[in-house]
């Protein structure tokens, strides 16, 4: 398995890799490349390139499937073309067994050398071996509340796996704006501000915009419903509001505060990193309204049907065949969502200078979101080599597997949710950690509780239904957040009984020597590693996963593949600590396990930091 020419390429590769990203790349990223070198060895420069088709293996640490498929191509024998492959693949100092067994199969199984080294590459990157990405300008449209309505748990996932994306992205190195569209604009604004002015600034009434925004909605719609005065000036009102009017902008922008500071209660206490700053709802766009349905209709894209002003676009017709209409100003010369979605995409893209435009909403919105970036697209809003992407986010049931709601049939409102998850949890705390102050038992019952919530809602696909159980939720065994938390801290236990600073080892903290190896006497964390037994090389292999992990979720917008891997990691560091005794060990062994410890840690720490849950010091 050493020829020329697969060797020279695969070297190359290799080391402008290694000076490039300035880290020891994860398994998948060493291999890969070398396996597709040795192909285009193998076959000529018409086969450079070739997938290797990578994939986990039960004989080995990975397995090269790439020459089944080249069989067919090649008109060859596929454990012939694997044969051919083997004789130019060179991963000298990667692996110590390369065997092809079945019909074509490479088992590629590293040396435990390299596993070793590449940990310690590990501990000695600040960034846990996690890749800076060539940076894009990525929107992230995501929570999107109604201004004067509560949130309720429909905007939970839409919140939370938005904000785990916007952190993950940004670790990656893309310029990450995050765009709150929240609903503050529209008809309904009529009637919610004649019934502010109606019950009086300051007073009790007026208050409930703030703390019980549902309360204060209903109170307006019902006298709306039953005033046929109170409806004529709300209508009055509107009109008065888009024209610009400064008395009722003044009062709708009193209405728009106290939303902004009921936001950011929900926000704070979910963890979220959304701030007044994100805020680009509706009424953002209400100028470029006219010109779009202008543009438009000047193009000949639009059409007026039905006295609506509409677009019909071939790709969407209905049960009859016939064109879906996305109709961007209704017939009473009002604009829909349609519209304010259109100057948005536009906005995103020329003003902002989006490469990438994710949209973290419902899956029901998803033929919407079509039609409109379709339209955008012929309109030369959306240019080709913008990618734009509907996240799609689906529902939180209850335990009737149905949308959870209330006893009374509406939608359970999130700050409830929310406190009942934290309360649940202090019960917890409070039971196992009655040694603890008062304080840190509120602490630790705040991050417990939220981070369940929130990993629970992550650990699932974004585009799947998850029936909201927050026993199961608060559980310490099983993939839950608890779990997680519990983890990281059960490792920092370790540390504390070995009097050893986990901070000043692997975790790349400024205060380690980056050149020299740390020892337990000087306060720090070893970076040298040697493995000899089966779970020490499991757990490092995993471990130096992770920056593959992270670009995964950030390439496929998929949080749980994160949440996956870190359970993984938990279960792997628990079934090390049973069988490799780490503070029993002595000499270079104890050193080595304190380093795979550590390393652990701040692979733990940093993966649910970018899912945005918190880890406690102790539980």
């Amino acid at each position: 398995m050493r020829g020329a020419g697969g060797r020279t390429a695969y070297r190359e590769l290799r080391l402008s890799r290694v000076d490039i990203l300035g880290r020891m790349p994860s398994p998948h990223d060493v291999l890969a490349p070398a396996v597709s070198a040795a192909i285009a060895a193998a076959f000529g420069e018409d086969y450079r390139g070739a997938d290797p088709v990578l994939r986990p293996s039960q004989f080995a640490d990975l397995q090269a499937n790439a020459a089944l498929p080249l069989a067919k191509r090649l008109g060859m024998p596929p454990r012939q073309v694997a044969e051919r492959i083997v004789a130019e693949l060179d991963v000298t100092g990667v692996c110590d067994r390369v065997e092809i067994s079945g019909p074509g199969f490479v088992n590629l199984t590293l040396s435990n050398e390299w596993i070793a080294g590449a940990v310690e590459g590990m501990a000695r990157d600040g960034r846990l071996g996690v890749p800076l990405q060539v940076q894009q300008v990525i929107p992230i449209d995501y929570s999107a509340p109604n201004v004067a309505k509560e949130m309720h748990v429909g905007h939970l996932r839409t919140t939370v796996v938005g904000d785990a994306l916007a952190r993950t992205l940004e670790h990656l190195g893309h310029r990450v704006i995050r765009q709150n569209h929240i609903g503050d604009w529209g008809t309904p604004f009529g009637m919610l501000v004649e019934h502010f002015l109606e019950v009086g600034e300051g007073s009790q009434e007026a208050r409930l915009a703030e703390t019980d925004p549902n309360a204060f909605y209903a109170a307006a719609r019902e006298k709306f419903d039953q005033s046929a005065e109170f409806a004529e000036r709300a209508r009055a009102r509107v009109v008065a509001l888009q024209a610009g009017d400064p008395e009722t902008l003044h009062w709708w922008e009193t209405l728009l505060a106290a939303s902004k500071r009921y936001f950011n209660r929900i926000y704070s206490t979910l963890g979220v990193t959304l701030t007044d700053a994100d805020l680009a709802g509706e009424s953002t766009y209400n100028a470029e309204l006219a010109g779009i349905c202008a543009e438009l209709e000047a193009r000949g894209l639009a059409v007026v049907s039905d006295g609506a002003l509409c677009v019909f676009l071939d790709e969407f017709t209905g049960r009859e065949g016939k064109p879906v209409p996305l109709i961007i100003r209704k017939s009473d010369g009002g604009y829909g969502y349609a519209t304010t979605d259109l100057a948005t995409i536009r906005y995103r893209v020329s003003q902002l200078g989006a490469d990438r435009v994710l949209y973290v909403v419902g899956a029901p919105q998803a033929l919407h979101f079509q039609m409109v970036w379709a339209t955008a697209r012929l309109a030369g809003w959306l240019p080709d080599d913008v990618e734009v992407v509907h996240v799609q986010i689906g529902n939180v049931l209850g335990p009737d597997k149905k949308i959870l709601r209330t006893r009374e049939g509406v939608a359970l409102k999130l700050m409830a949710l929310l406190e009942e998850g934290i309360a649940k949890a202090r019960d917890y705390v409070d039971a196992a950690r009655p040694d603890l102050p008062e304080q840190a038992r509120a602490e630790i019952a705040r991050q417990v509780g939220i981070g369940a919530i929130k990993y629970a809602d992550l650990s699932v696909a974004h585009d799947s239904a998850y029936v909201f159980d927050l026993d199961r939720m608060l559980s310490l065994t099983g993939d839950t957040g608890p779990y997680m938390q519990y983890a990281a801290a059960r490792v920092r236990s370790i540390f504390r009984s070995a009097g050893v600073d986990p901070g000043a080892g692997p975790a790349g903290s400024a205060g380690a020597d980056s050149g020299a190896e740390v020892g337990a006497d000087s306060g720090g964390v070893p970076r040298s590693v040697v493995i000899t037994e089966p779970a020490e090389r499991a757990l490092a292999l995993h471990l130096v996963a992770f920056g593959s992990v992270v670009a995964q979720v950030g390439d496929a917008l998929e949080p749980h593949r994160l949440c996956g891997y870190l359970y993984e990691l938990a279960a792997l560091f628990s079934s090390f600590y049973e069988s490799c005794p780490v503070l029993k060990a002595e000499g270079s062994v104890r050193k080595s396990r304190l380093a795979l410890a550590a390393l652990t840690l701040g692979v733990l720490e940093q993966g649910l930091a970018l899912l945005g849950v918190e880890t406690p010091q102790e539980m």
